[in-house]
Formats: structure tokens, C-alpha cells, sequence
């Protein structure tokens, strides 16, 4: 059999099917990128919904909402799984017996004898039982008329009375310092709006301010508070150790996605704020630049680094979420557990450390936690390479800011002075979501600056009587610390 001859090639047909061949590629590399597309979108919804407050820094009221994944439960450290209610050594509360108490109302049996006597003729033999009770008086509103009387001193000079704290000009009718104390903590405390708080105070007092006068007040406490706030923030500034936040929230006019930063710096007792944008200069503006050797409590946000005086202590908690977050993007990896686990040992041992009194975590405790903290980190930073000329990923940022920064994570450890955590900023802040859930959003940057003059007050000095006595000129003033 012999080979019959192949056909010389087409050049047309060639052509052609070189041109179906390319188009095919276009359409194939197309296809591609738009696969590579959508799996990047679906990755990053994924893990928009699977973002809660266990591995992220949203609120744990958010947990609940339609297609979010709940937070995994936390491992118990030990021991059985705790009852719920109060534990052991807790200090309890309880109506205590009063051995003053404010009015004794004696009671004494009514009717008639078995033998026909009227008891009220009965021999009084004395208190048999006695029953304590804590009750409030409804609540009503009284006019109370202030004359000021004047007298003739004999030299021929004459006096008048002085009005009382709150009085208005002779002739007018005015509202009790008591009643204006009550709205102000009703707006400032727990959020209620305007118009809503003077129906409340109508029905439980029977005055009826009207929502001008409510709203009114906000200006009023804050004008009352400033000197205390200035008070407050000095002493912040010279504080050894404080923790600063900052929150998003809708105020002013305009688009309704407008936002403001609502900052907070606080101690143990001292709680001061101020609205800004997220910016250098408001930083600038706030405790921040005058601040030098204090350290601070902070989330890591980089604007902090703007500023050189300060100490450094980042937040643990932050840290410890994005672990988790870290733990659940790599399932099989096991240095996001390690480290998580470290600041967790580190934070509880921080905790009986100082319930101890002692002022550092013993060396023999802390050298293991830290040691096993560092040495999660390296495996990470191996297991994670860098990406040279790339923005680097997520979790390769964490390892490295975990490696460089050691000292600012685990400075707690050695001075029981200093939290482990922002927490305390986190929950002065918590105020303003509430409020923002409730109005939606505030209207005038300057009465939400007011706002919260008076919640930085009332949070450092108290609630209702600090309000009232701020009322009628006799602010509550921060003690001044003796100098060392």
C-alpha cells in the first residue's frame, strides 16, 4: 500500500482557523479573569458574613442578625462549666435592715374581741414584729411661690432677700432646678429624644415642659459642666496610664452617610470626649500631643504614631479577635491558637495578679506566656511569606506587627497599672451606637458636642445629684491630686 500524497495546506483556511484559535484564547483568558473576579467577590462576601464581635470589632448585638455566623464558644479554662448567676466570691446585694429608718408607722389589731371587747380598748404590750419596706413617693409637681422680703436697716438702708438657685426674674414662673436635672439625665444618660422625654415627665410629675425647654437644657447642663470638663481633661493629660477610642456617627446637617469621629480618652474615673473627623488635626486637638510618657490604650490605629511622647500598650482584646479571624482564614494553621491562647493566659494572669496586689505578673508565670506568644508569631511569619512590591495580606500585617512590636503588646505584663485592653474606652463609646439606633442620627454638631460635655461629666462625677448641683452653680469638681 502506498502513501497517497498529503494535500497542500490552505492559506486561507489556516488564516481563518488561527483567527478562531485567538478569539477563543481572548475569550478564554476573559472568562478567566472574570471567574478570578468573582471568586475574590465571593470570598470577601464570605467573610463579610462570617464577621462577628469573636473575630472582628463589631458589636456582639450584631450577632443575631439574618445570615450572620454567631461567634464560637469560648473554651472553658477548666474546672466545670460555670452556673449561671452569681459565682463564688462575688459580693452580693441585698435589702439591708435599717437601724434608722426615715418614718415608723405602728400598727395596731382592729375589731372586736372574741368576747365582744372593742380592741382599740385593748393593753398595748409592745411591738411583737416589725417589717422594713423601701418605697418612693409618687412623684407630683408643686408651684412653689418665692417671696423675697426686704427690711429696713435702721441707718436707713434696706435689703432685699436673695432669689433661690434657679429663680427667674421677678414675675416670672420658672422650672426647679430638680425637674431640670431629671430631663437633662434622661436625654444625656439614656438617649431619649426630645420631644419623647417631656411626655414621661408629664406623666409622672404633672408639669409639662414643652420640647423647647427639654431641648433647651442640653445647652444649659453644658455650659454648667465646661470648667469640670477642662478639670477632667487636665487630669487625664497628667494621668500614668489611659485609654483612648474613637467611633463613627452620623451628625450635622447634609447627606444623611455624613460622619463625625467621636473620641474618647478615660481612666478608672475619668471619662472626657470630643467630636472630630478622623484626622490628624482632631487628633491633634484632643489629650493626645500633651501626653508625653503617658501611656496610652489604643486599638494600633497609625495616627497614634504621630505622636512621640507617648507609650504605647495595644489592645489585646483587638489582637485577640483578629486571631481568631486569622484561625478561621487558615483553619489547619495552628499559630493563630498559640498566640491567641498566650494573650489570654497573659490577660488572666494580669487579672489574679492584681487581685493579689502585687505590681507585675510573677516572673515564673509571665516567662512561659510570652515565650509561647513569640514563638507563634515566627512559625506564622514563615507559614505567611511577604509579598515583595504587593500590598501584603491581611494576616502577614498582624504577624508582623505581633514581631515588631512586641514590647507595646506585652507591657501590661509588667505593670499591673496598665489594662490589657481598651475595654474601658470601648464602653464609653457604647453610649453613642445606642444613641445612634435610636435617632439615627444627630442633627447639630454643636448640641452633640454638648451632649457629650455632659455624658464626660456625669460618667467621671455621677448621675442625677452631680447634675443638680451643676445646675445651681455648685459644680462637682475633680480632686486635685497632691504632687509626688
Amino acid at each position: 500500500m502506498t502513501d497517497l500524497p498529503l494535500p497542500a495546506p490552505d492559506c486561507a483556511s489556516c488564516a481563518a482557523r488561527d483567527q478562531v484559535i485567538a478569539r477563543q484564547a481572548r475569550k478564554i483568558a476573559g472568562q478567566a479573569a472574570a471567574i478570578e473576579d468573582l471568586r475574590r467577590k465571593v470570598e470577601r462576601l464570605e467573610r463579610l458574613v462570617s464577621r462577628n464581635s469573636g473575630n472582628s470589632g463589631m458589636p456582639p448585638s450584631a450577632d443575631d442578625l439574618p445570615g450572620r455566623k454567631p461567634p464560637r464558644a469560648k473554651p472553658q479554662r477548666g474546672g466545670p462549666k460555670r452556673k449561671p448567676g452569681g459565682q463564688p466570691g462575688q459580693p452580693g446585694s441585698h435589702l439591708a435592715w435599717s437601724d434608722d429608718p426615715d418614718e415608723t408607722i405602728p400598727h395596731f389589731p382592729e375589731g372586736t374581741c372574741q368576747c365582744g371587747t372593742a380592741l382599740a380598748q385593748a393593753s398595748d404590750l409592745g411591738v411583737a414584729a416589725s417589717h422594713q419596706e423601701a418605697e418612693i413617693p409618687l412623684a407630683s409637681a408643686k408651684v412653689a411661690q418665692h417671696d423675697l422680703h426686704e427690711v429696713a436697716c435702721g441707718c436707713g438702708r434696706v435689703h432685699r432677700a436673695a432669689a433661690p438657685a434657679g429663680a427667674g426674674a421677678a414675675g416670672t414662673v420658672t422650672y426647679g432646678i430638680a425637674l431640670q436635672a431629671l430631663c437633662v439625665y434622661l436625654m444625656a444618660a439614656h438617649h431619649i429624644p426630645v420631644h419623647r422625654c417631656a411626655q414621661p415627665i408629664g406623666d409622672l410629675t404633672g408639669a409639662k415642659p414643652s420640647p423647647g425647654f427639654v431641648h433647651g437644657m442640653i445647652g444649659r447642663a453644658a455650659a454648667a459642666v465646661a470648667d469640670a470638663n477642662k478639670v477632667i481633661r487636665a487630669l487625664i493629660i497628667l494621668a500614668h496610664v489611659a485609654c483612648a477610642d474613637e467611633t463613627p456617627i452620623r451628625v450635622g446637617p447634609g447627606p444623611k452617610t455624613r460622619k463625625r469621629y467621636l473620641m474618647v480618652a478615660c481612666t478608672n474615673l475619668l471619662t472626657y470626649y470630643l467630636l472630630g473627623d478622623r484626622d490628624t488635626e482632631t487628633f491633634t486637638a484632643f489629650v493626645l500631643p500633651d501626653m508625653d510618657g503617658t501611656v496610652v490604650v489604643h486599638d494600633r490605629y497609625q495616627v497614634h504614631e504621630k505622636f512621640p511622647g507617648l507609650i504605647h500598650q495595644l489592645c489585646c482584646q483587638h489582637l485577640i479577635r483578629d486571631c481568631e479571624d486569622a484561625a478561621q482564614t487558615y483553619p489547619g494553621e495552628h499559630w493563630p491558637v498559640q498566640v491567641r491562647e498566650a494573650l489570654q493566659g497573659l490577660i488572666h494572669a494580669a487579672n489574679t495578679a492584681r487581685d493579689q496586689h502585687l505590681p507585675a505578673i510573677p516572673g515564673d508565670i509571665a516567662a512561659p506566656l510570652i515565650k509561647a506568644f513569640r514563638h507563634g508569631v515566627l512559625p506564622g511569619l514563615s507559614r505567611l511569606p511577604r509579598r515583595e512590591g504587593r500590598k501584603q495580606l491581611k494576616h502577614r500585617a498582624l504577624l508582623e506587627g505581633l514581631r515588631d512590636r512586641h514590647d507595646d503588646i506585652v507591657r501590661f505584663a509588667h505593670d499591673l497599672r496598665i489594662p490589657p485592653t481598651s475595654n474601658g474606652a470601648e464602653r464609653d463609646l457604647r453610649p453613642a451606637k445606642t444613641q445612634q439606633k435610636i435617632s439615627g442620627r444627630l442633627r447639630s454638631e454643636q448640641v452633640t458636642r454638648n451632649r457629650y460635655a455632659i455624658r464626660g461629666y456625669i460618667s467621671t462625677a455621677g448621675i442625677l445629684t452631680a447634675l443638680h448641683d451643676a445646675l445651681a452653680g455648685n459644680t462637682w469638681m475633680p480632686p486635685i491630686p497632691d504632687p509626688p
